[in-house]
């Protein structure tokens, strides 16, 4: 914004008549008026909510006049093309499309959904859920075998193990004496899950070769994961019907509108085209 970026610098105007309406101001309330086109509150409303956070704590009295002047300014420029160029209105009717579109979305995932509904969709996803492993291991992370063995005949000797990956890992769990938290099946590359999986607590495995290196692992638990109660994943279930209810609308408005696809013979390249903006 031209006058809030310039040091704070505001050009004043009366308001007068904006504060003598101040107790029945609406949207459709005329502000000013440029050459004939109004700016209304809902034009500054709108724009105020497009601002940078930075200049959402300046004072009200600064924004408001500030966004006013903005507007002004912009219309005045505005006024000097005699009409839309072909980007500007294609612009628009993008715009336009893509805002009644959010508006509908709004609509159709905003209503709550019932306790009912929600346990369902619980029901359906967690009846046949049966507790799946979880393990915490520690690794050292090093870039040849024979340096995986080395560091295992040290284990063996004795060696702390976080001591040994704090001062020997070269992977990022290392300065954290090489622990990996509680990770499940999928979560790691197939040789690390493969070596885990056939590993008892606290024993230490023979090197293990993936793409990062080397490792040395050690068991430091496992467990069964249980079934999340309802209040755990309450967030997900909610979204995942507001993308039903969302992909069911879609599908049934496709079903029942008449569309018409004509790219044929239509190069996918010529998305990169700008030029073809060009009046």
């Amino acid at each position: 914004m031209r006058n809030l970026l310039a040091a704070g610098a505001i050009a004043c105007f009366s308001l007068t008549a904006v504060q003598a309406q101040e107790s029945e101001v609406s949207a459709e309330t005329v502000l000013a008026v440029v050459n004939g086109t109004e700016i209304t509150m809902g034009h500054v409303i709108l724009l105020r909510t497009q601002l940078p956070d930075q200049y959402l704590s300046a004072p009200d009295d600064l924004l408001f006049e500030g966004i006013l002047d903005q507007l002004i300014d912009q219309t005045l420029l505005g006024g000097t093309m005699t009409k839309d160029s072909l980007k500007i209105r294609l612009t628009l009717e993008n715009e336009t499309r893509a805002l009644r579109a959010a508006t509908v979305i709004d609509a159709i995932i905003g209503a709550p959904f019932s306790d009912e509904e929600i346990q369902a969709a619980y029901d359906v996803l967690y009846d046949n859920f049966s507790e799946q492993p979880e393990f915490n291991a520690s690794h050292i992370l090093v870039e040849t075998e024979d340096e995986a063995k080395a560091l295992i005949v040290a284990l063996e000797a004795g060696a702390d193990f976080a001591e040994l990956a704090k001062e020997k890992s070269t992977g990022p769990s290392g300065p954290d004496g090489g622990e990996l938290g509680w990770f499940g099946i999928g979560m790691m590359v197939p040789p690390f899950e493969a070596a885990v999986l056939g590993m008892e607590e606290g024993q230490i495995s023979a090197p293990v070769q993936t793409q990062f290196g080397w490792h040395v692992l050690i068991l430091n638990s496992k467990r069964n994961k249980p079934v999340p109660e309802l209040a755990m994943v309450l967030a997900d279930l909610t979204l995942s019907l507001q993308q039903e209810k969302l992909d069911a609308t879609v599908t049934e408005l496709r079903n029942a509108a008449s569309v018409e696809i004509m790219v044929e013979g239509v190069d996918s390249a010529t998305i990169k085209n700008l030029d073809l903006l060009s009046d």
